[in-house]
């Protein structure tokens, strides 16, 4: 699929993912100038309705939607047996990769990303639609941290809150909810349950149910109760592990009553966790009685205790948190915070001031040394910079000059080096494309060489400096060198001397030469007008287009004669051959062709030596006859 262009306007370019149904590349939108995401169906299935109906069925789905936390779909289509949706292109990875990599994820990071995907889902189940295939191998995350909800290629539709779906299991087993397991009724409630268990995994870092076969996963969701997640990863708050517990609850009527409750619930958690470097609840804030109950399968038809109850100091397994413990806790909160941001700022009862000293530009531990000399605390940040050596100060907060209270806090900007990334294969793209990887991949082009090739197709890529997959500084540039094509034919010259000058031009033009200087030299072997000579010489090999330099002999011969030719094409088709042919003492020779409109007059000068008979042809019949 690789350069090939669908409906003359998407160029595919790279292939970026896929799954057992189709694959996804990155392409470019030749009328609109972006690149856009294609997923294509794999010819194995195109003859398979059932597949092209359920490829269809996810682009009419996700068309519908239109939220900043789903993945916009743009164009469908079909070309030459191959179907494919045009969705809008992320820059990114799968949370399934940023899982694999940084898990667990901070409590803050996790609870952020599942209101993104809960709002998402929000979105679909007000449209009365219902994704089922929740998992983080559909979860995209933009670089800049958005959350992007994909693949609709299982949603199903729905006119109440639940579906039945006639025994079939749909969605993927480590997530999918006991309903689905079961293969029977599907709703808005078997996404909540899988947003749950995508939350446990970002907590956690593992799935909560694991197996030698699907089969033994499913039977899992259906009969196991989850390890709490507390167990796992003792810095999850309680609070926290009761909504993701009351998320998989096995009962679908135990789970939150829709996903925007789940949202409340998940947002009101978010207000305790924030951290602006004054406040701060540790996971032992909150008792443990607040937790839901975990029930056997037998007890779980009983009604579920909802959280927002039991965060607000209502009943939870009959414990009740009383606003007196409340209301001291938010003011040692409120007391702690306060003192953190005084002490921030240095000691403000002190005396002593201090002038900030410059360390911009100095190495890290330099740096720290001279504030720390000079009596005042130092924060250490860092971030990519192409302009200062790894290791050294970008910047710092206060400014160099600030006068401050000894012991304040003096934030300092440590340099990582140049962001490095990896050089794309640009080969085989053509120039345009090529130029829109590099910028895309945050490079520069470079200096750009042109060079006659066999193997490539003209404005291809040949080569490129540095090649891939280097690793190199962002903003590095890469030169590449573009095909200019296979190049000229060659043509073996024939020899024309003994020739007249006069009666080359034909030859020359059928062989796709040119004409160069005609110079005069005296010459007793030839004929006045005789080539004598010719460069580049005879049988040499030379390249379409060349010039062709000639030496004739001096003087024009006294007999030749020269006469004006006039012809008007008569009535006939709208294109009509021409051929003017001159017979004299050197031979007969075609001195003129061209094709002409009826009525169109042509005007030719011949010439030739002795008696000359002049005939004009049109459509390879006689139209004229003339002697000179």
């Amino acid at each position: 699929m690789l350069n090939r262009t669908l409906d003359d306007r998407y160029t595919i370019l790279e292939r970026i993912g896929g799954g057992g149904m189709a694959d996804v590349y990155r392409a470019h939108d030749k009328l609109l100038d972006r690149s856009v995401a294609v997923k294509v169906l794999r010819s194995q299935f195109t003859d398979d309705e059932e597949f092209v109906s359920r490829f269809r069925r996810e682009a009419q789905a996700a068309a519908k939607l239109s939220h900043p936390n789903i993945v916009n779909i743009y164009d469908v289509g079909l070309d030459d047996q191959a179907y494919y949706i045009i969705m809008e292109y992320i820059s990114g990875e799968t949370l399934k990769d940023k899982i694999d990599r940084e898990a667990p994820l901070p409590v803050e990071t996790a609870v952020r990303i599942a209101i993104e995907i809960a709002e998402a889902l929000e979105h679909a189940h007000q449209n009365n639609l219902v994704h089922c295939d929740i998992k983080p191998h559909n979860i995209l995350v933009t670089r800049s941290g958005r959350i992007k909800v994909t693949d609709f290629g299982i949603a199903r539709a729905v006119t109440s809150s639940t579906m039945t779906n006639s025994g079939t299991i749909i969605g993927s087993v480590h997530y999918f909810s006991p309903e689905q397991a079961k293969g029977t009724a599907v709703g808005a409630k078997s996404d909540i349950y899988s947003l749950g268990v995508v939350l446990y995994e970002m907590l956690t870092g593992q799935v909560p149910f694991t197996g030698e076969s699907p089969i033994s996963i499913a039977l899992k969701h259906l009969q196991e109760e989850p390890k709490p997640p507390r167990e796992v990863n003792n810095e999850i708050p309680p609070l926290i592990e009761a909504i993701v517990l009351k998320a998989m609850h096995k009962d679908p009527a135990a789970r939150f009553s829709d996903i925007g409750e789940m949202i409340t619930d998940l947002r009101m958690s978010q207000n305790y966790l924030q951290d602006d470097r004054t406040r701060r609840l540790s996971h032992t804030d909150f008792p443990t009685q607040v937790l839901p109950p975990i029930t056997s399968p037998a007890d779980q038809k009983a009604p579920h205790t909802p959280l927002r109850s039991t965060a607000a100091g209502a009943q939870a397994n009959g414990t009740k948190i009383t606003k007196p413990w409340l209301l001291g806790s938010m003011l040692f909160l409120l007391i702690a915070s306060a003192l953190a941001a005084f002490l921030g700022f240095g000691k403000f009862w002190s005396l002593n001031e201090i002038t900030v000293p410059d360390v911009v530009g100095k190495q890290v531990d330099t740096a720290r040394n001279i504030l720390i000399s000079n009596n005042l605390r130092v924060s250490v940040s860092d971030a990519f910079s192409d302009k200062v050596p790894a290791g050294h100060v970008i910047s710092q907060q206060p400014e160099a000059g600030t006068t401050v209270k000894e012991q304040r806090m003096i934030t300092v900007i440590v340099s990582k080096g140049g962001e490095v990334t990896v050089v794309p294969d640009l080969r085989g793209l053509n120039r345009r494309d090529a130029e829109l990887q590099i910028k895309n991949s945050g490079l520069k082009l470079g200096r750009v060489d042109e060079q006659f090739t066999e193997d490539a197709p003209q404005d291809t890529v040949v080569s490129q400096n540095p090649r891939p997959p280097a690793q190199v500084t962002k903003g590095t540039a890469i030169d590449i060198v573009i095909s200019k094509g296979t190049g000229p034919k060659k043509v073996v010259l024939p020899d024309f001397q003994g020739s007249l000058m006069t009666t080359v031009a034909t030859q020359l033009e059928s062989l796709k030469l040119k004409q160069g200087k005609v110079t005069e030299t005296a010459n007793d072997k030839y004929p006045p007008g005789t080539i004598v000579s010719q460069n580049p010489p005879p049988a040499t090999e030379v390249a379409e287009g060349t010039s062709i330099d000639f030496s004739v002999a001096k003087g024009v011969p006294s007999a030749v004669k020269r006469a004006v030719v006039q012809v008007t094409v008569p009535d006939g088709p709208s294109r009509q051959p021409l051929q003017i042919v001159v017979t004299d003492t050197n031979g007969r020779r075609i001195v003129y062709e061209g094709t002409h409109k009826p009525g169109e007059r042509i005007e030719k000068t011949v010439e030739g030596i002795g008696q000359i008979r002049v005939q004009v042809y049109i459509n390879d019949k006689l139209l004229q006859e003339q002697t000179i």
